[in-house]
């Protein structure tokens, strides 16, 4: 890893658009990363949108900043409720979601513990 700080200013950061309803900013990604062994992003979900339940290698963290949603673990009950403050672990290779709940934006910032995204839909 460089010895340097890598400083990032979320506003300059390409917006990339989601299907379905929501927007997608890298902060640490692909393209400026290096060796940093994380990806770190921020998502913006507009009411009325879900993921596609999906699954990654590696561990998955969400913090939510702002908004709510809800989110689950496939095959299990219950959900958990997603609202500022709230931060989920999701365990590398289950299936998981998440929706947005009410009239405002959900907003969260995923870490993402691999230096690539790799996301296997169902």
């Amino acid at each position: 890893m460089s010895d340097a700080l890598t400083v990032v200013h979320e506003q300059e950061r390409p917006e990339v658009p989601f299907p379905g309803g929501a927007t997608y900013r890298a902060l640490i990604g692909d393209d400026n990363g290096g060796d940093i062994p994380l990806r770190t992003g921020i998502q913006t979900s507009q009411p009325g949108y879900a993921t596609r339940e999906h699954s990654h290698p590696y561990v998955e963290i969400l913090t939510v900043l702002a908004g709510r949603g809800e989110a689950w673990l496939a095959g299990e009950e219950g959900r958990v409720m997603m609202v500022p403050g709230v931060t989920i672990a999701i365990p590398a290779g289950r299936v998981h979601g998440f929706r947005v709940l009410g009239a405002e934006p959900l907003v969260t910032l995923g870490i993402h513990a691999n230096g690539k995204r790799i996301v296997d839909y169902r």
